[in-house]
């Protein structure tokens, strides 16, 4: 693909959009007393997410006889919670990251995060923060193409499965052959190998994401414990994480969670999501030994929540691609 000046120019208006959008973002923390931080891209272990993959690289350590390697970070959260672990309480940082998948209409594989931690406060605490930052950020550009003047609906994962594909998550959490029979009555393909996990998934892709921030600005939370590796259980119920997930217009634009504290719980979750990666993609990564230790040093209670900055910029200028409020000048193909 070559460079068009014409379909580059077509962009400012976006770009310049996007500009005041990032300003707003950088105020609304500043004002609230957040530190914007920096860490670094290069990571010994790069996500704890099965289905995210990462970008490989390597270097020559002197002290070493062989390469050791390294991944261009899909998210600052390891970094941002040593800092925490060291002291820091309010911190939130606006970076690129990478993940190896297409580039789609949504997706770019290099796009633009902000992601902000802060301790003392709830995971509830933590919603109405990022509703706020949303609202901030749309009313600092002329005419936003979202209105978030009737409010905000909240819906718990299992309210959805209930509502919108008549299942009964309580009653398969544990069950994966009733869980896969029930899914199977309703026509979606169930493979023989298939977890828990891809189950849930098939669900969500098929019956409740395209119900999601169409008529209000949606959060979807609570989900089942094994759906979120980096949260902390609900308290008054530990078969639910406290994870939750942002959508406007159909669109899912952050991930949020109560943090997961114990060091000792975050590295079996962090294997058990290897094993899956591995059973499913035939790869894993590695541990990043300190960042368990700094959990072992203590993390304290906090909560913290990446969003796609991109996304919202297109969300809220009405951009039908990531490309459309991108500054890259050449574009990498489309996958679509």
């Amino acid at each position: 693909m070559f460079f068009k000046k014409t379909e580059y120019m077509s962009k400012i208006p976006n770009l310049m959009k996007r500009q005041q959008i990032i300003k707003a973002m950088r105020a609304f923390f500043d004002g609230r007393g957040y530190w914007e931080v920096e860490t670094p891209i290069l990571q010994i272990s790069p996500t704890m997410d099965t289905h995210i993959h990462a970008f490989k690289t390597a270097y020559k350590d002197v002290s070493l006889s062989e390469k050791q390697a390294l991944y261009l970070h899909t998210s600052p959260e390891f970094g941002m919670k040593k800092l925490l672990s060291a002291g820091c309480a309010r911190i939130y940082q606006i970076c690129h990251v990478f993940r190896n998948t297409d580039n789609t209409k949504q997706h770019s594989p290099e796009f633009t995060m902000i992601e902000w931690y802060n301790v003392g406060l709830s995971y509830e605490g933590l919603m109405d923060e990022t509703c706020a930052l949303v609202e901030h950020c749309s009313a600092a550009i002329d005419d936003p193409h979202i209105d978030f003047s009737k409010g905000w609906k909240r819906i718990s994962v299992r309210e959805c499965f209930e509502q919108y594909a008549d299942i009964d998550l309580d009653a398969y959490l544990h069950d994966l052959d009733g869980f896969k029979a029930a899914v199977k009555a309703k026509g979606l393909h169930v493979a023989a190998d298939d977890g828990w996990d891809d189950v849930f998934h098939r669900v969500m892709l098929e019956y409740v994401e395209p119900h999601l921030g169409h008529d209000l600005p949606t959060i979807l939370h609570d989900y089942p414990a094994c759906m979120a590796a980096l949260a902390r259980l609900k308290p008054d119920n530990a078969e639910y994480a406290e994870r939750f997930e942002v959508y406007i217009d159909g669109v899912e634009l952050a991930n949020g969670f109560g943090e997961l504290t114990d060091a000792k719980e975050q590295r079996r979750r962090f294997v058990h999501e290897m094993d899956e990666k591995q059973r499913i993609y035939g790869e894993r990564y590695p541990v990043d030994d300190n960042f368990i230790a700094a959990l072992e040093q203590g993390l304290p209670f906090c909560s913290g929540i990446a969003l796609g900055v991109d996304r919202l910029i297109m969300l809220l200028t009405g951009a039908q691609h990531i490309h459309d409020v991108l500054w890259h000048p050449v574009d990498v193909p489309d996958m679509d």
